[in-house]
Protein backbone atom coordinates (compact mmCIF):
# COMPACT_ATOMS: atom_id res chain seq x y z
CA UNK A 1 0.00 0.00 0.00
CA UNK A 2 1.18 3.26 -0.99
CA UNK A 3 1.34 6.46 1.85
CA UNK A 4 -1.12 8.66 2.56
CA UNK A 5 -0.22 12.20 1.04
CA UNK A 6 -1.10 14.72 3.64
CA UNK A 7 -0.61 18.66 3.35
CA UNK A 8 -1.14 20.65 6.53
CA UNK A 9 -2.35 24.31 5.84
CA UNK A 10 -1.70 26.63 8.87
CA UNK A 11 -1.04 30.16 9.43
CA UNK A 12 1.49 29.15 12.46
CA UNK A 13 4.90 28.57 11.07
CA UNK A 14 5.57 26.48 14.23
CA UNK A 15 2.24 24.31 14.08
CA UNK A 16 3.26 23.39 10.88
CA UNK A 17 6.75 22.64 11.53
CA UNK A 18 5.56 20.52 14.62
CA UNK A 19 2.55 18.39 13.20
CA UNK A 20 5.06 18.13 10.17
CA UNK A 21 6.94 16.20 12.35
CA UNK A 22 4.56 14.53 13.81
CA UNK A 23 3.05 13.17 10.54
CA UNK A 24 6.36 12.63 9.38
CA UNK A 25 7.47 9.84 11.54
CA UNK A 26 4.32 7.84 11.58
CA UNK A 27 4.44 5.16 9.64
CA UNK A 28 2.31 5.11 6.25
CA UNK A 29 1.89 8.94 6.10
CA UNK A 30 4.14 11.09 3.93
CA UNK A 31 3.88 15.29 4.70
CA UNK A 32 3.86 16.34 0.72
CA UNK A 33 3.50 20.27 1.74
CA UNK A 34 2.92 22.86 4.04
CA UNK A 35 0.94 26.34 3.60
CA UNK A 36 0.30 29.12 5.53
CA UNK A 37 -3.37 29.57 3.89
CA UNK A 38 -5.86 28.11 1.72
CA UNK A 39 -4.36 30.42 -1.38
CA UNK A 40 -0.86 28.66 -0.55
CA UNK A 41 -2.50 25.48 -0.38
CA UNK A 42 -5.01 25.07 -3.66
CA UNK A 43 -1.17 26.10 -5.67
CA UNK A 44 0.75 23.43 -4.17
CA UNK A 45 -2.71 21.23 -4.66
CA UNK A 46 -2.48 21.96 -8.34
CA UNK A 47 1.02 20.49 -8.50
CA UNK A 48 0.20 17.47 -6.24
CA UNK A 49 -2.88 16.47 -4.70
CA UNK A 50 -3.45 15.17 -1.00
CA UNK A 51 -5.22 11.87 0.04
CA UNK A 52 -5.61 14.11 3.28
CA UNK A 53 -5.70 17.90 4.55
CA UNK A 54 -5.41 18.51 8.00
CA UNK A 55 -6.59 22.29 8.41
CA UNK A 56 -6.85 25.27 10.49
CA UNK A 57 -10.16 26.97 10.63
CA UNK A 58 -9.06 30.78 11.32
CA UNK A 59 -6.46 32.03 9.02
CA UNK A 60 -5.56 34.96 6.48
CA UNK A 61 -7.15 35.61 3.18
CA UNK A 62 -9.06 33.09 3.65
CA UNK A 63 -10.75 31.56 6.40
CA UNK A 64 -10.35 27.39 6.23
CA UNK A 65 -14.50 27.32 6.66
CA UNK A 66 -14.69 29.18 2.98
CA UNK A 67 -12.12 26.55 1.84
CA UNK A 68 -13.40 23.64 2.82
CA UNK A 69 -16.75 24.67 1.39
CA UNK A 70 -15.27 25.32 -2.17
CA UNK A 71 -12.88 22.07 -1.54
CA UNK A 72 -15.78 19.77 -0.80
CA UNK A 73 -17.91 21.78 -4.12
CA UNK A 74 -15.21 21.23 -6.56
CA UNK A 75 -13.13 17.82 -5.45
CA UNK A 76 -14.02 16.23 -2.36
CA UNK A 77 -11.37 15.37 -0.29
CA UNK A 78 -11.12 13.76 3.47
CA UNK A 79 -10.09 16.65 5.94
CA UNK A 80 -9.44 16.66 9.61
CA UNK A 81 -9.56 19.81 11.42
CA UNK A 82 -7.08 20.86 13.86
CA UNK A 83 -7.98 23.69 16.10
CA UNK A 84 -7.74 25.64 19.17
CA UNK A 85 -9.08 24.38 22.27
CA UNK A 86 -11.41 27.26 22.67
CA UNK A 87 -15.39 27.64 22.87
CA UNK A 88 -15.06 30.13 20.29
CA UNK A 89 -12.84 27.76 18.36
CA UNK A 90 -15.16 24.72 19.42
CA UNK A 91 -18.17 26.52 17.63
CA UNK A 92 -16.68 27.11 14.05
CA UNK A 93 -15.15 23.33 14.29
CA UNK A 94 -18.93 22.69 14.12
CA UNK A 95 -19.29 24.54 11.35
CA UNK A 96 -16.49 22.91 9.44
CA UNK A 97 -17.83 19.18 10.43
CA UNK A 98 -21.09 20.40 9.13
CA UNK A 99 -19.49 21.50 5.76
CA UNK A 100 -17.64 18.02 5.40
CA UNK A 101 -14.60 17.26 7.78
CA UNK A 102 -14.13 14.44 8.92
CA UNK A 103 -13.46 15.12 12.30
CA UNK A 104 -11.36 16.76 14.77
CA UNK A 105 -7.92 17.53 16.70
CA UNK A 106 -7.45 19.65 19.08
CA UNK A 107 -4.16 21.83 19.22
CA UNK A 108 -3.30 23.52 22.26
CA UNK A 109 -2.39 27.38 22.67
CA UNK A 110 0.76 26.84 24.07
CA UNK A 111 3.57 24.05 24.42
CA UNK A 112 2.97 23.08 21.16
CA UNK A 113 6.05 20.74 21.43
CA UNK A 114 4.43 18.73 24.20
CA UNK A 115 1.66 17.95 21.61
CA UNK A 116 4.43 15.94 20.00
CA UNK A 117 4.45 13.34 22.93
CA UNK A 118 1.23 13.51 24.49
CA UNK A 119 -1.15 13.80 20.75
CA UNK A 120 0.81 12.25 18.42
CA UNK A 121 -1.52 8.77 18.14
CA UNK A 122 -4.30 10.75 18.20
CA UNK A 123 -3.57 13.01 15.03
CA UNK A 124 -1.64 10.07 13.61
CA UNK A 125 -5.05 7.89 14.15
CA UNK A 126 -7.06 10.91 12.89
CA UNK A 127 -5.42 11.34 9.37
CA UNK A 128 -5.41 7.59 8.88
CA UNK A 129 -9.01 6.93 9.62
CA UNK A 130 -10.07 9.99 7.55
CA UNK A 131 -7.61 8.48 4.72
CA UNK A 132 -10.77 5.91 4.53
CA UNK A 133 -13.62 7.96 5.14
CA UNK A 134 -16.11 7.58 2.54
CA UNK A 135 -16.40 11.05 1.60
CA UNK A 136 -19.73 10.94 -0.18
CA UNK A 137 -21.52 9.85 3.10
CA UNK A 138 -20.31 12.80 4.60
CA UNK A 139 -21.41 15.06 2.60
CA UNK A 140 -24.86 13.58 1.66
CA UNK A 141 -25.93 13.85 5.36
CA UNK A 142 -25.43 17.22 6.03
CA UNK A 143 -1.72 3.25 13.13
CA UNK A 144 1.41 4.81 14.26
CA UNK A 145 3.13 3.37 18.22
CA UNK A 146 0.88 3.81 21.22
CA UNK A 147 2.95 6.06 23.15
CA UNK A 148 0.66 4.75 26.29
CA UNK A 149 -0.93 1.16 27.16
CA UNK A 150 -4.18 0.55 25.56
CA UNK A 151 -6.64 -0.02 28.21
CA UNK A 152 -9.69 -1.88 28.32
CA UNK A 153 -13.31 -0.39 30.32
CA UNK A 154 -11.65 -2.45 33.44
CA UNK A 155 -9.55 0.31 34.49
CA UNK A 156 -12.91 2.57 34.87
CA UNK A 157 -15.32 -0.08 35.75
CA UNK A 158 -14.28 -3.42 36.53
CA UNK A 159 -16.85 -6.12 35.67
CA UNK A 160 -19.47 -7.53 37.59
CA UNK A 161 -23.33 -8.44 37.93
CA UNK A 162 -25.41 -6.55 35.03
CA UNK A 163 -29.11 -5.71 36.58
CA UNK A 164 -31.26 -8.98 36.31
CA UNK A 165 -35.21 -6.49 37.36
CA UNK A 166 -37.11 -4.94 34.46
CA UNK A 167 -38.28 -1.16 34.80
CA UNK A 168 -40.84 0.93 32.80
CA UNK A 169 -37.97 3.07 31.36
CA UNK A 170 -36.03 1.98 28.17
CA UNK A 171 -32.61 3.76 28.01
CA UNK A 172 -31.07 3.72 24.51
CA UNK A 173 -26.80 3.90 24.79
CA UNK A 174 -25.32 5.07 21.76
CA UNK A 175 -21.24 5.02 20.52
CA UNK A 176 -19.99 7.10 17.67
CA UNK A 177 -16.83 8.61 16.24
CA UNK A 178 -15.57 9.33 12.95
CA UNK A 179 -18.41 10.68 10.94
CA UNK A 180 -20.63 10.59 14.18
CA UNK A 181 -21.44 13.97 14.35
CA UNK A 182 -23.68 14.00 10.97
CA UNK A 183 -25.10 10.69 11.57
CA UNK A 184 -25.97 10.90 15.28
CA UNK A 185 -27.54 14.67 14.32
CA UNK A 186 -29.58 12.57 11.56
CA UNK A 187 -30.56 10.13 13.95
CA UNK A 188 -31.53 12.88 16.79
CA UNK A 189 -33.38 14.71 14.42
CA UNK A 190 -35.99 12.16 13.65
CA UNK A 191 -37.03 11.44 17.36
CA UNK A 192 -40.32 12.77 18.24
CA UNK A 193 -40.29 14.64 21.75
CA UNK A 194 -41.61 11.70 23.45
CA UNK A 195 -38.73 9.25 23.54
CA UNK A 196 -36.59 7.17 25.62
CA UNK A 197 -33.79 8.45 27.42
CA UNK A 198 -30.53 8.38 25.40
CA UNK A 199 -27.35 8.85 26.34
CA UNK A 200 -24.49 9.23 23.63
CA UNK A 201 -20.44 8.82 23.27
CA UNK A 202 -19.15 10.83 21.07
CA UNK A 203 -15.36 10.83 20.17
CA UNK A 204 -14.77 14.35 20.31
CA UNK A 205 -11.91 16.39 22.45
CA UNK A 206 -13.29 18.75 25.60
CA UNK A 207 -15.04 21.67 24.87
CA UNK A 208 -16.24 20.68 21.61
CA UNK A 209 -18.70 18.30 22.58
CA UNK A 210 -20.52 21.35 24.46
CA UNK A 211 -21.06 23.13 21.25
CA UNK A 212 -22.28 19.68 19.38
CA UNK A 213 -25.15 19.63 22.20
CA UNK A 214 -25.93 22.72 21.79
CA UNK A 215 -26.32 22.68 18.04
CA UNK A 216 -27.93 19.43 18.38
CA UNK A 217 -30.65 21.09 21.26
CA UNK A 218 -31.67 23.69 18.37
CA UNK A 219 -32.71 21.52 16.00
CA UNK A 220 -34.43 18.59 17.79
CA UNK A 221 -37.50 18.17 19.29
CA UNK A 222 -35.73 16.03 21.95
CA UNK A 223 -33.99 18.19 24.49
CA UNK A 224 -29.88 17.40 24.14
CA UNK A 225 -27.57 18.46 26.06
CA UNK A 226 -23.83 17.74 27.45
CA UNK A 227 -24.29 15.52 30.42
CA UNK A 228 -23.43 16.55 33.98
CA UNK A 229 -22.63 15.11 37.23
CA UNK A 230 -25.80 13.46 38.58
CA UNK A 231 -28.09 14.30 35.17
CA UNK A 232 -31.07 11.85 35.11
CA UNK A 233 -31.44 10.10 31.97
CA UNK A 234 -35.33 10.53 31.26
CA UNK A 235 -37.78 10.30 28.28
CA UNK A 236 -37.24 12.95 25.72
CA UNK A 237 -33.60 13.42 26.55
CA UNK A 238 -30.61 13.19 25.23
CA UNK A 239 -26.85 13.42 27.02
CA UNK A 240 -23.73 13.38 25.57
CA UNK A 241 -20.50 12.71 27.54
CA UNK A 242 -18.39 15.45 28.04
CA UNK A 243 -14.66 15.88 26.07
CA UNK A 244 -12.35 14.33 28.49
CA UNK A 245 -14.55 12.28 30.92
CA UNK A 246 -15.68 9.15 30.77
CA UNK A 247 -19.39 8.70 31.52
CA UNK A 248 -21.18 5.95 33.48
CA UNK A 249 -24.88 5.17 33.46
CA UNK A 250 -26.23 4.56 37.18
CA UNK A 251 -29.69 3.07 38.45
CA UNK A 252 -31.60 4.77 40.93
CA UNK A 253 -34.55 2.69 42.26
CA UNK A 254 -36.81 2.84 39.00
CA UNK A 255 -34.65 5.91 37.28
CA UNK A 256 -31.19 6.24 35.80
CA UNK A 257 -28.41 8.48 35.93
CA UNK A 258 -25.03 9.63 34.71
CA UNK A 259 -21.70 9.65 36.58
CA UNK A 260 -19.09 11.89 35.07
CA UNK A 261 -16.13 10.12 36.47
CA UNK A 262 -12.25 11.35 35.02
CA UNK A 263 -10.06 8.42 34.51
CA UNK A 264 -7.22 7.23 31.85
CA UNK A 265 -8.23 6.90 28.04
CA UNK A 266 -9.94 3.27 27.14
CA UNK A 267 -9.61 2.26 23.52
CA UNK A 268 -7.14 5.34 23.12
CA UNK A 269 -10.11 7.47 24.04
CA UNK A 270 -11.84 9.36 27.35
CA UNK A 271 -14.77 9.48 26.46
CA UNK A 272 -15.23 6.26 25.73
CA UNK A 273 -17.57 4.02 24.55
CA UNK A 274 -16.44 0.61 25.99
CA UNK A 275 -16.91 2.32 29.36
CA UNK A 276 -20.60 3.86 29.10
CA UNK A 277 -21.82 0.69 27.29
CA UNK A 278 -20.72 -1.55 30.31
CA UNK A 279 -22.37 0.49 32.78
CA UNK A 280 -25.46 0.37 31.14
CA UNK A 281 -25.02 -3.79 30.46
CA UNK A 282 -24.61 -3.70 34.45
CA UNK A 283 -26.98 -0.96 35.47
CA UNK A 284 -30.08 -1.43 32.65
CA UNK A 285 -29.35 -5.07 31.64
CA UNK A 286 -31.94 -5.55 29.40
CA UNK A 287 -33.81 -2.59 29.93
CA UNK A 288 -31.52 -1.09 27.39
CA UNK A 289 -31.18 -0.62 23.70
CA UNK A 290 -27.32 -0.16 22.65
CA UNK A 291 -26.61 1.18 19.11
CA UNK A 292 -22.85 0.99 17.91
CA UNK A 293 -22.02 3.67 14.73
CA UNK A 294 -20.05 5.14 11.95
CA UNK A 295 -15.80 5.54 13.63
CA UNK A 296 -12.76 3.74 13.21
CA UNK A 297 -11.48 1.37 15.45
CA UNK A 298 -12.90 -1.28 18.11
CA UNK A 299 -14.06 1.20 20.82
CA UNK A 300 -17.42 -0.21 22.10
CA UNK A 301 -17.30 -3.55 20.48
CA UNK A 302 -16.74 -5.52 23.73
CA UNK A 303 -19.20 -3.11 25.96
CA UNK A 304 -21.53 -3.83 23.15
CA UNK A 305 -20.97 -7.39 23.73
CA UNK A 306 -21.53 -7.43 27.20
CA UNK A 307 -24.94 -5.44 27.12
CA UNK A 308 -26.05 -8.53 24.95
CA UNK A 309 -25.01 -10.65 27.01
CA UNK A 310 -27.06 -8.95 29.45
CA UNK A 311 -30.20 -9.05 27.34
CA UNK A 312 -29.89 -5.81 25.60
CA UNK A 313 -31.01 -5.68 22.20
CA UNK A 314 -28.20 -4.82 19.96
CA UNK A 315 -27.99 -2.69 16.95
CA UNK A 316 -24.54 -1.88 14.69
CA UNK A 317 -24.70 1.02 11.51
CA UNK A 318 -24.32 -1.23 8.39
CA UNK A 319 -21.20 -0.38 6.19
CA UNK A 320 -23.10 1.10 3.17
CA UNK A 321 -23.94 3.99 5.82
CA UNK A 322 -21.20 4.41 7.58
CA UNK A 323 -18.22 7.38 6.89
CA UNK A 324 -15.98 4.62 8.46
CA UNK A 325 -17.25 1.38 8.89
CA UNK A 326 -14.71 0.43 11.95
CA UNK A 327 -16.71 0.27 15.20
CA UNK A 328 -19.66 -1.60 13.83
CA UNK A 329 -17.37 -3.89 11.93
CA UNK A 330 -15.54 -4.80 14.91
CA UNK A 331 -18.92 -4.97 17.23
CA UNK A 332 -20.47 -7.70 14.07
CA UNK A 333 -17.18 -9.79 14.07
CA UNK A 334 -17.65 -10.21 17.93
CA UNK A 335 -20.92 -11.78 17.93
CA UNK A 336 -22.23 -7.88 19.89
CA UNK A 337 -24.59 -6.85 17.07
CA UNK A 338 -28.31 -8.72 16.69
CA UNK A 339 -28.66 -6.76 13.71
CA UNK A 340 -27.33 -4.30 10.95
CA UNK A 341 -29.13 -0.96 9.60
CA UNK A 342 -28.98 1.85 7.53
CA UNK A 343 -28.75 5.14 8.98
CA UNK A 344 -31.70 6.38 7.88
CA UNK A 345 -33.38 3.36 10.09
CA UNK A 346 -31.84 3.49 13.36
CA UNK A 347 -34.21 6.34 14.41
CA UNK A 348 -37.33 3.91 13.85
CA UNK A 349 -35.75 1.43 14.86
CA UNK A 350 -35.21 3.09 18.38
CA UNK A 351 -39.41 3.94 18.77
CA UNK A 352 -39.86 0.28 17.21
CA UNK A 353 -37.64 -1.74 19.95
CA UNK A 354 -38.25 0.62 22.92
CA UNK A 355 -41.92 0.66 22.39
CA UNK A 356 -42.35 -2.90 22.53
CA UNK A 357 -40.36 -4.43 25.37
CA UNK A 358 -39.45 -7.87 25.13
Amino acid sequence: MTDIKVLIVDDSAVVRQVLGATLGQAGGIEVIGVAADPVFAMEKMSKQWPDVIVLDVEMPRMDGITFLKKLMAERPTPVVICSTLTEKGAKTTLLALAAGAVSIVSKPQSNLRQFLTESADELIHAVKAAAKANIKRILGSQGGAEVAPRLTADAILPPGSTAMLRTTESIVAMGTSTGGTQALEQVLRALPRVCPGIVIVQHMPEKFTAAFAERLNQVCEIEVREARHGDRVMPGRALIAPGGSHMLLKRSGAQYQVDIVDGPPVSRHRPSVDVLFRSVARGAGSNALGIIMTGMGDDGARGLKEMREAGARTLGQDEASCVVYGMPREAFKLGAVERELPLEQIAGAILGICGHPR
